[in-house]
């Protein structure tokens, strides 16, 4: 009788934990779904800004892991939908990331200027595994912080990164220049992060130096 017990207990333990991978790898909340199918892929999403309090806590929230499914529907359109946003004349930029749509999935685009025809390219759950101590001066600005900008100094020259692809591939790659800049903004808004916490940052690090 013990015995059954233990293995009962075991199924539930090994179903739970297959339930939980299972609920993470859901591509998309129902929210999150009809924000993104509301519109054909052709349609730019509104951009999420600061000077908004609802929008504000959300760009402040950490976005989640998205399975890289080729096939999923959502995905597919919700990536054409996010490229069409930073295409737009209205947000258009260099780069942008999922939660400046109001979608918490870790996916940007970054215009690669390191590239011939610097093409836009799509990046699913990037991450930075490596910054150079080397630094570069460059000037920022954020299409969810409307008419502003500020020059930082803190931003590595060189960063490797890796990320999953549209087709379910995991790739690594060494970045530098000003595109490796466009990456760290953008992985910067997937945690929550806006370019200005490093502005704030730098402005103290001088304080308290003098």
């Amino acid at each position: 009788m013990k015995k059954i017990i233990t293995l009962f207990i075991g199924c539930i333990l090994i179903t739970g934990c297959s339930s939980s991978k299972s609920a993470l790898e859901k591509s998309f909340t129902a929210e999150e779904t009809t924000l993104i199918m509301n519109a054909d892929g052709l349609k730019p999403m509104r951009v999420y800004k600061i000077d908004s309090k609802s929008d504000s806590l959300l760009l402040r929230t950490k976005s989640n892991y998205i399975k890289p499914n080729p096939k999923d529907p959502v995905l597919q359109s919700f990536v054409k939908r996010l490229y069409a946003t930073v295409r737009d004349s209205i947000s258009m930029g260099v780069g942008i990331a999922a939660p400046q749509v109001g979608i918490l999935k870790n996916i940007i685009w970054v215009q690669r200027f390191d590239k011939e025809g610097m093409p836009f390219e799509v990046y699913l759950n990037p991450k930075i595994t490596k910054y150079s101590e080397k630094t570069q001066t460059v000037k920022e600005g954020c299409l969810s912080i409307p008419n502003r900008s500020a020059t930082l100094s803190s931003r590595s020259l060189i960063i490797s990164i890796e990320y999953d692809t549209m087709k379910a591939e995991h790739k690594t790659e060494s970045i530098e220049g000003f595109t490796s800049v466009i990456f760290q903004h953008e992985i910067d808004h997937l945690h929550g992060i806006l370019y200005l916490d490093h502005l704030r940052k730098e402005i103290n690090d001088v304080k308290k130096s003098k």
